[in-house]
This record gives C-alpha cells, structure tokens and sequence, in this order.
C-alpha cells in the first residue's frame, strides 16, 4: 500500500471502540491482583483519566505485561491529546511511543498499537483546529474533553453543538456516532445497545453525506453493525473504506478482523507480468523470462504487455493525457498492457491453441472478461503514478470497485 498522510486531529476517535475490544489477550504474568483488573475495567470504560494513574501503578508490578503496557500506552496517547503544553504533550507522546514499542517487543501485534505507533511516528496534529468557527471549535474540544474522561453523554450533547455551529464539520457528526457507539458496547440492556447502535449508524450515515471519500465512518458503522451481528452489512462498510481511502493502511484494518472472525480469506489474484523492460534516453531494454517462450499455456503472450508498455513511454501517454508534460506510469497504460495479453491468451484458449491457460493468465482473463481490469491495478498493482488517477475512476466507478471486493478479493 502508498502512504498517505494521517488526518490531524484526534487519532483516538479514528481507532474506535470495536479495535480496542480486538486487541489479542495476550497472556499476562500469573499473577492476578484485583489492582491489575481494576486498572483494565476502568481503561475497557473509556475513562482514560481516571485510568492513566491506575495503569501507571500497575505497571510498576508488571514491567513486561504486554497487557497492561498496551493500554498503559494508549490511556497515555488519549491523555496527551488534551494537553495543552506542546512541550508536556510531546513528553507524553514520546512515552507512549516507548511503552508501545516495549508492548510490540513482548508480543503485542494488535491494530491499535500499530496504529498508535503509526500515529505517534508522525508530527503532532493533535492540535490543529477542527473548525475555524469558534464557537464550533470550542464546543468539540469540549466533546473531546469528556469523551476523555468517558462521559459520553455530555460528549454527544457538544459534538451536537459543534455540528450545528459548523454543519460542514465532518468530525463532528463521526464523533457523535462514536460516542453513541462506545455507550452501545458498554450497554448491558440489550434494548438500550440495539437502539444506540441504531443512532450510531445515523451519525455515521451524516458524517459519510458529508465527505465520501473519508474512509473513517464507514469503517466505524462497519463495526457498529457487527455489534448488531450484521455481517454482510458490516462488510460492505468495511469495503467502503477501503474504497475512500485505498492507499493508508487504516482502512483496511476493519475489512481484515471481520474476515478474521468470520473465517474468510483475502487477497488479489497473483499476477506479475514476468519480463522486465529498463529505459536509458532512447534506448529501452527488453529482459525476457525464458519461460514465457513457451506457448504451451499461453505465456508467450506476456510479451504483449512489455511490447504495450514500450509504446506508452513512447508516446501513447501524451496522447492520453495532453494535459501533462512529464510521462508516468498511469492507469490506462498498465490496464492496456495487460489487456494486450488477456485478449491474446483468450483468443489462444478459443481457438484451441493451448488447452489451459496458466493460473495468472487464467486470473487475468477472467478479470477482464468481468470488467474489473481496472479495479485490479487500482487495488492489487498500484504505484505513485497509478494512484494519481484513482480519484477520477472512483467518481465515475464506485459500484465496480465495490463488485471487484465482492466478487474477487473476498474468497467464496
């Protein structure tokens, strides 16, 4: 996957309720005081101020707890976010980060410390403004503030009013659902957890209305349906996210449990052109498999897409894409390419000149013959250049790019 670069603001909401009830039970010390459990009960309530104190104590008894370090490290993240001192504030993240490092050496490999750790790693945007309205920026930090504290009520109420000073504000109407979310799961009336639920996916359903292309509430209604045992549901809005945002690793942390948890396997067909082609000034050399010399499967066919690409560099890109001076690896040239080849192998297998195509080309002719070329290379073989034209695509073709999920990338 490319990097892209995190959204500032608060990290914590972005991880969710549902990623802190997956973080592995990884086997403690044998000890078990009531002190360790009660630091874990208050943390697992969302109350990270109250929490912080507790887990600090505990890990003083259990140093190598990957447990307890896991939380101690996440309970100090959420706390620093409120800190208003940017030289207190960078002390805290730095902890963290440490704590966290020591809690992954131990053993630790849940999404949220890698995910912390991934927030942690870059600069602190934790205090950029959400909203330039004041009135609106001063009620979500108020939201935040009790959110911290977990009073998710008191956070509902000023996220509401955050919303209706700033209706463009994104993060507020995500925040809401989260609270109402982070209530639902922590509900032991089934009722009162069904309907929170139900306001959460509201919430979510705003927020997406007004950004579509922010992977975040998608990813949170996915796991707000999964606590109402919605399990195609949830998948879909685990694919949405993906969709949004499919170039950061986050969104594909919610796809990736729900296939955990329901035993199903994931992945791209395996396609990798074998020849390679290198370019010097004019000159461009062509470096061919020996097997693909062979046309008992169809692999001599593969010199199509190198012969293709050659031809892009050339000059096929320019007359693609007028609008640019300086060539890059695109979209329609690599699709094109492997077009060449799909055609070719297809027409090779019709006509009986080979009996059976090669498993990559058997993939790759099958991709194109379901339209889903494109959504291949977007997913599956995406670089700097490819991923320029992934916005374009996206507006003109959500609904194949959901259909490459479902009927590809998911196994049946």
């Amino acid at each position: 996957m490319l990097n892209s670069t995190a959204k500032p603001n608060r990290i914590l909401v972005a991880i969710g309720l549902a990623v802190i009830a997956l973080v592995p039970n990884i086997a403690a010390q044998t000890q078990d005081p009531a002190e360790r459990q009660h630091a874990i009960d208050v943390y697992e309530s969302q109350n990270m101020i109250a929490a912080l104190p507790l887990l600090e104590k505990v890990a003083v008894v259990y140093p190598n707890d990957p447990v307890v370090l896991s939380r101690l490290g996440f309970a100090l993240y959420a706390n620093s976010i409120e800190e208003k001192d940017a030289a207190k504030r960078q002390a805290m993240r730095d902890r963290a980060q440490t704590i966290l490092l020591k809690s992954q050496s131990l053993g630790d490999d849940s999404n949220l410390t890698r995910m912390i750790l991934s927030a942690l790693s870059g600069p602190d945007g934790t205090q950029v403004p959400f909203s330039n309205i004041k009135t609106a920026e001063a009620a979500i930090r108020e939201g935040e503030a009790a959110f911290t504290r977990g009073e998710m009520d008191k956070a509902i109420a000023a996220y509401k009013r955050a919303l209706d000073a700033d209706p463009n504000l994104y993060e507020a109407a995500l925040y809401v659902g989260d609270a109402e979310f982070k209530t639902a799961m922590l509900s032991d009336n089934p009722k009162n957890r069904d309907e929170r639920l139900n306001a959460a996916g509201v919430w979510f359903a705003k927020a997406i209305a007004l950004n579509p292309n922010r992977e975040t509430a998608y990813r949170y209604w996915g796991d707000a349906l999964e606590g109402q045992q919605k399990v195609e549901e949830a998948r879909d809005k685990f694919i949405e996210a993906i969709i949004a945002e499919p170039y950061s690793r986050t969104p594909y942390v919610g796809l990736t449990q729900w296939a955990q948890r329901h035993n199903v396997r994931l992945g791209h067909p395996q396609i990798v052109p074998p020849n390679s082609a290198t370019t010097t000034g004019q000159n461009t050399t062509l470096t061919i498999d020996p097997r693909t010399l062979d046309s008992k499967d169809g692999s001599n066919e593969w010199l199509m897409y190198d012969l293709t690409r050659i031809a892009w560099q050339k000059g096929d890109f320019f007359r693609n894409y007028p609008a640019e001076t300086v060539y890059r690896h695109s979209l329609k040239e690599e699709a094109a390419a492997l077009r060449m080849v799909a055609e070719a192998a297809a027409k090779d297998l019709k006509s009986g000149k080979v009996k059976a195509l090669a498993a990559a080309l058997d993939s790759l002719v099958k991709l194109n013959d379901a339209g889903l070329l494109e959504a291949f290379v977007l997913f599956a073989r995406p670089d700097q250049g490819i991923a320029r034209d992934y916005p374009a695509y996206r507006a003109a073709n959500r609904d194949t790019l959901r259909r490459y999920w479902l009927q590809v990338a998911i196994a049946r």
